[in-house]
């Protein structure tokens, strides 16, 4: 189980992230990590930044050292990491390296109801997703590849992890696809009838029914 965090918004990691290389004001931060692709990196919603500044100023994982003004511009606060931010920010580093969690990406959520596509239509647009996917990929590999002449690797790190599950998931689409297209994939003749005549095949009923879950009945 994850550990409840007194601000669990990952926006609150990524702040830690750049906080722990010099002091910013709110505005320096943002800007920082968006140059750095953060929000890439993690789910955040930018509408909550300034809350969860708030946030970690109120439970000690940054302070405020001064306050900034120009002609141009309203006073702006200048934060840095304490020592109860740094050690919040290797602790969550630790749980999220060491420990998987469920995951919900949308292309299994597809993959859950397939059965609803004819099976001709799946392969096409399984197909078409693999070319997609292998136009990402060459991409990918080229600008990794350019920006490793520059940035130490070790800064890289989360980049590879993309380039290698998008990698993954092409190769398993390619073994789905040779299944599909030579008709050796099981149950694919049940799963086109139930397409072609709309009638549920008498052993998709059966497994309907063994997985619903019964009621128990309710004493007198």
């Amino acid at each position: 189980m994850p550990k409840r965090r007194k601000v669990g918004n990952l926006l609150a990691l990524a702040v830690l992230s750049a906080l722990v290389q010099r002091p910013m004001h709110p505005y320096e931060i943002a800007t920082a990590l968006r140059a750095w692709g953060k929000d890439q990196d993690m789910e955040f919603k930018w509408g909550s930044f300034y809350t969860v500044i708030r946030n970690m100023d109120k439970h000690d994982m940054i302070e405020a050292v001064e306050s900034v003004r120009d002609s141009r511009r309203p006073e702006r606060t200048v934060y840095r990491i304490t020592d109860v931010g740094r050690a919040e920010l290797v602790d969550w580093a630790r749980e999220l390296v060491s420990t998987p969690m469920p995951e919900h990406p949308r292309f299994r959520a597809g993959l859950s109801v397939l059965a609803a596509l004819h099976p001709d239509v799946a392969t096409d647009l399984l197909r078409q997703r693999l070319n997609l996917l292998n136009d990402a990929i060459r991409q990918d590999r080229a600008t990794l590849d350019e920006h490793l002449r520059e940035i130490p690797r070790l800064f890289l790190v989360e980049s590879e992890y993309d380039l290698a599950m998008r990698a993954a998931e092409a190769a398993w689409l390619r073994t789905l696809l040779a299944e599909l297209t030579s008709g050796s994939y099981p149950g694919l003749d049940t799963w086109r009838a139930f397409h072609e005549t709309g009638e549920m095949p008498a052993e998709l009923t059966e497994l309907a029914g063994r997985t619903s879950t019964p009621t128990p009945d309710t004493p007198d």
